[in-house]
């Protein structure tokens, strides 16, 4: 059986000048990187804004297993199923970190036979999107070092600095650091940490700005830091608002590559979705709605994390309004889930799978509160049985769900024609009430037992004394009316990973939160989640590499 990477390295890319030629877009209205990449120009964007929007389709999942749900992979076979119908769809996708790459997920351009493609230049450089992100938040972090070296003419507390430094990559080392060791010249001592670069607030910015105008504005009111009268200091007062955004000027264009069948792919940022807010750029997503009648996009993670964000963030933020939810699962996760070994898991298991199938209801009932059609997929994978299959079918219907079988990864397009004529149908036949969870004048506080009760169903939540404090201070800076950004793990519904299925009888602890003004929403850290994640114990890094000709393997 060939790899994924052997799939994407044997395809036959067309031009992207003739990917782009499908959604209306002229070659004028491109940047060229290279034959297969572009991103697509500013007088672009202005040309289409008053075009009508297409209709929005969200791909989220189960919550993830070691079994694999094949989330990006749905999204992109939908969306060649869509060009198989003959209908004007685009895909709208984040951009994948480096860490996971050489960790232990792997890449993210989808599997099988639905790929979007270059596979190897998206799970790298890229265009180079996340080094400008990296740098414009290390730029910040040494403009606030020299500030405090060169006078502190703002009365920083260095012991309150909350600015982190950042890099693309996964390395535990860089957690909790000292900086400034060294003679006095070398800058004041004290504790630092590092971020992996898609938790870093610049990257969520850049997500959620509407144009060069907003993303200055929104990186300038960020948070640094806190004077030693505890007022807040900003990236504007440290006059580094105008470089950060010359760092991230062509960053802020979206991406346009293609699908092995040429379908075009929007793909643009990428924030994590435990940590952040889990989506792609409001930019891309709103572009690719006056380009084509039907946009699919993702939310990272499971529902609870991904969509849920999506819904009460980017949604909310940007006045977008999702018209159908695709809920992804596989037979092989959900027996997992009901208690089966990763060994044991292509064998025939209905009790298991009865089981296990109250993660997939409350994902359901979760996606259902938010008004929005629910149309539930399984990834289909050679082991599964009809027996298996049918359980889930009647599950699904007897909870107001459509269903379809996805065969995406093997057949491609083809494969997703049955999931594309469901979605159309259902978009034909039910509209879409779309409402995020809470409203803005609820509490911080409140908004966090509201997500924890009803998208978790968490009895309660317990915070540390300094998160409390944390609250109370951002409430009093005039930031309680912004959204929550819940920070936790991704493999359970509660915050701890190894409750699986559809936990009960548990509570929410926060132990950290902090204000993230640019974005505009307040991150509520839970558990014991990383924002610098760091290597296994056999990374996939050991297994990558490049022959003499420049042919990249092992990378997925």
């Amino acid at each position: 059986m060939k790899t994924d990477i052997q799939i994407a390295q044997e395809a036959e890319m067309i031009h992207i000048r003739d990917v782009a030629a499908q959604l209306d877009i002229s070659e004028d209205d491109l940047e060229l990187y290279g034959k297969y990449k572009a991103k697509l120009s500013d007088e672009l964007m202005k040309k289409v804004e008053k075009n009508s929007d297409g209709k929005l389709i969200l791909v989220t999942a189960i919550n993830p297993t070691p079994a694999g749900e094949g989330k990006t992979t749905t999204s992109v076979g939908l969306g060649q199923a869509f060009g198989k119908l003959g209908k004007k769809a685009v895909l709208a996708l984040r951009e994948p970190s480096l860490g996971p790459c050489f960790g232990i997920k792997g890449g993210a351009a989808g599997g099988g036979y639905a790929q979007v493609v270059p596979m190897e230049d998206l799970n790298l450089h890229f265009t180079g999107d996340f080094h400008a992100i990296t740098s414009a938040n290390n730029l910040l972090a040494a403009l606030l070092d020299n500030h405090i070296q060169q006078g502190n003419e703002l009365g920083i507390d260095p012991r309150q600095v909350v600015w982190k430094r950042c890099l693309d990559m996964n390395d535990r080392s860089l957690r909790n650091i000292v900086i400034g060791l060294g003679r006095k010249m070398d800058g004041m001592v004290r504790e630092d940490h590092f971020v992996i670069t898609v938790a870093s607030e610049i990257m969520a910015v850049l997500c959620l700005a509407d144009d060069m105008a907003d993303l200055k504005k929104r990186l300038g009111r960020m948070i640094v830091a806190y004077t030693f009268d505890g007022k807040p200091v900003t990236a504007d007062d440290l006059k580094a608002t105008g470089s950060m955004a010359a760092l991230l000027k062509d960053a802020l264009k979206p991406n346009l590559i293609q699908t092995l069948e040429h379908t075009p792919a929007i793909v643009h940022g990428g924030p994590f979705a435990n940590i952040a807010h889990g989506c792609n750029s409001v930019r891309a997503t709103k572009t690719a709605l006056k380009l084509a009648d039907y946009v699919i996009t993702e939310a990272g993670f499971g529902a609870d994390l991904g969509a849920e964000k999506f819904m009460d963030i980017k949604c909310r933020m940007a006045g977008l309004k999702p018209d159908a939810v695709v809920l992804v699962a596989t037979v092989r996760a959900l027996k997992y889930n009901g208690g089966v070994a990763k060994s044991d898991l292509s064998e025939e298991n209905l009790e298991a799978l009865k089981k296990g199938i109250v993660n997939l209801e409350k994902h359901i009932e979760n996606l259902q509160k938010y008004g929005v059609p629910v149309v539930v997929t399984l990834n289909s994978f050679i082991t599964d049985t009809k027996a298996e299959t049918d359980y889930i079918e009647q599950f699904c219907r007897e909870r107001g769900c459509e269903f379809a079988l996805s065969e995406v990864w093997e057949k491609g397009g083809e494969g997703g024609i049955a999931l594309a004529e469901k979605i159309l149908d259902t978009l034909e036949k039910k509209e879409s009430n779309f409402k995020p969870l809470y409203e803005d004048d609820l509490s911080l506080q409140e908004k966090i037992e509201t997500v924890a009760k009803e998208i978790y169903g968490a009895d309660g939540v317990t915070y540390a004394p300094a998160a409390l404090k944390e609250l109370k201070r951002i409430e009093e800076l005039g930031m309680g009316s912004f959204p929550v950004c819940m920070a936790k793990t991704q493999y359970s519904l509660s915050d701890d990973q190894t409750k699986l299925g559809r936990p009960t009888g548990f509570t929410i602890n926060v132990r950290e939160v902090y204000v993230s003004a640019g974005a505009g929403f307040v991150v509520v850290v839970t558990g014991a989640i990383m924002t610098m994640p760091g290597l296994p114990k056999t990374p996939a890094a050991y297994g990558i590499d490049v022959d003499d000709d420049g042919v990249i393997t092992g990378l997925f």
